[in-house]
């Protein structure tokens, strides 16, 4: 392959890796996290990040290695086309003065002939010839000299031409070997910038992963640190059965509390009626639990369709109304609270109400009418209510600029979790114990206690609608809390079949075990006592339960899971933050 072709050659190689490298990214965006499951996304996120990198840019070092050879090669056929070139500059050089001496000579003799010629003729020449044999020698001597002559100026003429090419050439190589010496240099430059900013770049995203991988064992260790804490004066459950006082008849007896209930994200309405009764705002309320979103105060009074869920499916078939009057019409908590110091609660319930209700019409196209989405009716509430959502009337929540879709629970039992949406792009609310004092104020001073939340701490043994198999409170005996150690002991350390873990009840289904095949699997037959810990992250993190084989340390996630699954009848436990009850 030609000198020419070669550096074509590695020109377009190195081009087409320059390339590549064009279509990276060199620079980290801006990432943060602020719980356990936020980091690990972002983590996640970044990791991919690294190794497409990664994978994108050792290929191409190790082609670019590879070319190194072949780039030395090129330099060295430049630095040789630059040392030939140096050498015929050197040439034309002597050939130039070779040619000055030579036109002198020859300039000289024209002369000279010149002179002759006029000094003299053919006549005067045969007369001052002694003889034949001179003047045949003069005349030879004569024809010698004119053609010395010609040969002389045919030379001088042909190395005019030649020269002149030469330096063409040479003009025309020196600038070729120049810009094929700086294409080489900025391209090799360029890749070795490219090469650079790309470690760079796979160097910052592992500095990033490291600094949140720190900040997520940093939540992790947070979420470990356990505590204990008497649940002391809590308000009284609806039910007189799934109270910490009830007496079952029987000792000793169990029993779960659960922390709130359904679930446990954005706004509390009973944490709200507390947090207005200590004299909050409606906007402090809002901003405590949907965290820095924008409060909108004239925000478009837009339609709202309304729909029904037919086989799980959304139909948008029940109309529309305007969204203040939809507010109005929103039975979702009760206006006599307005009577007790809790109209700025009202308030924030209709600001959040209606913020749900544009998100969601915007992402499904309508919104239901029951507590699936949130309790709508066809005439106004009126009262306390109708006042509250007039005195807010233009107020709509936004994050990431959208409507947020603003979830709220009755009860969380005083511990919100974050949440986030692809609605709002992500927009994230905080977690937080929702008490005066934080955690420390938790349970006394907690704001559902200060409203007097039913749910706030209860020990459920029906469903919503009233439905209780047969049992007429929660509570277990020693034998039936040994039977769900068992079934733990079935879920999580072996030995038998886990879909048999269900309750012994003509209420449900399947082939459960008896509570004689599980004590005979895990052992345990009685249950004396029960200690609960729990985690700063809103969990309860440990049960500690003294039984007939000693003590068994149980994580809290996981008895939650088995007493879901194998308590009798209805028992359930509705929050991850939860109390387990001896007397």
């Amino acid at each position: 392959m030609s000198f020419s072709r070669r550096f074509n050659f590695v020109c377009l190689l190195l081009l087409g890796i320059g390339i590549v490298f064009l279509n990276l990214p060199f620079f980290v965006k801006a990432v943060d996290c602020d719980s356990e499951e936020s980091c690990a996304i972002e983590i996640e996120k970044l990791k991919k990040d690294l190794e497409a990198s990664t994978n994108a840019t050792t290929p191409l070092e190790k082609q670019v290695e590879n070319f190194e050879a072949r780039i030395d090669s090129a330099r060295l056929g430049i630095a040789k086309a630059k040392k030939q070139a140096e050498d015929l500059a050197s040439d034309i050089k002597k050939r130039e003065a070779d040619l000055v001496h030579h036109y002198k000579i020859f300039s000289n003799r024209v002369a000279e002939s010149y002179k002759r010629a006029r000094t003299s003729n053919q006549l005067s020449f045969l007369l001052s010839s002694q003889n034949a044999s001179q003047l045949t020698k003069e005349l030879a001597y004569q024809e010698s000299a004119k053609a010395q002559d010609d040969r002389l100026i045919r030379s001088i003429s042909e190395e005019i031409s030649k020269l002149n090419e030469d330096k063409k050439k040479l003009e025309h190589d020196q600038e070729r070997l120049a810009s094929l010496s700086k294409q080489l240099d900025e391209q090799a430059d360029f890749l070795k910038g490219e090469i650079s900013k790309a470690k760079n770049y796979q160097k910052d995203l592992s500095g990033k992963i490291a600094e949140l991988s720190a900040k997520q064992q940093s939540i992790l260790a947070g979420k470990s640190a356990t505590f204990q804490t008497s649940v002391g004066d809590v308000p009284m459950a609806d039910d007189p059965a799934s109270r910490p006082n009830y007496d079952p008849g029987f000792s000793p007896a169990f029993a779960v509390f659960s922390f709130g209930a359904p679930h446990f994200k954005g706004l509390s309405q009973y944490g709200a009626y507390g947090r207005a009764k200590s004299g909050q705002s409606a906007e402090e309320i809002l901003k405590a639990y949907y965290g820095g979103v924008e409060i909108k105060k004239d925000y478009p009074n837009e339609t709202i369709v309304l729909g029904r869920y037919e086989n799980g499916k959304l139909i948008c078939d029940q109309g529309s109304v305007d969204l203040e009057t939809y507010a109005k019409r929103i039975y979702e908590v009760p206006n006599g609270w307005g009577d007790n110091g809790g109209m700025e609660a009202l308030k924030a319930q209709a600001v959040a109400a209606k913020s749900y209700a544009l998100a969601t019409v915007k992402n499904r196209g309508c919104i239901c009418m029951t507590e699936d989405c949130q309790v709508y009716k066809p005439s106004n509430k009126g009262g306390n209510w109708e006042t509250a959502v007039n005195a807010v009337s233009g107020w709509v929540m936004t994050a990431n600029g959208n409507p947020l879709w603003a979830q709220y629970a009755a009860s969380s039992g005083g511990y919100q979790e974050s949440y986030s949406s692809s609605y709002n792009s992500g927009y994230q609310t905080p977690s937080f114990w929702d008490a005066q004092g934080g955690r420390s104020g938790w349970t006394s001073q907690a704001y559902e206690n200060i409203a007097g939340s039913y749910w706030f701490y209860k020990a459920w043994y029906k469903t919503r609608s009233g439905d209780s198999c047969g049992r007429n409170h929660p509570w277990l005996t020693s034998e039936e809390m040994a039977d769900i150690l068992n079934a733990w002991v079935v879920m999580y350390k072996g030995g038998g079949d886990s879909g048999r873990v269900t309750p012994e009840s003509s209420c449900f289904d399947g082939n459960p075990y008896s509570k004689n095949e599980l004590a005979n699997i895990g052992g345990y037959t009685s249950v004396t006592g029960v200690n609960v810990s729990y985690s700063d992250g809103g969990v309860t993190a440990e049960v500690t339960f003294q039984t007939n084989k000693g003590e068994l340390k149980i994580k809290g996630s996981e008895f939650y899971k088995v007493f879901n699954l194998r308590a009798p009848a209805r028992i359930s436990v509705k929050s991850g933050l939860f109390n387990i009850e001896k007397k």
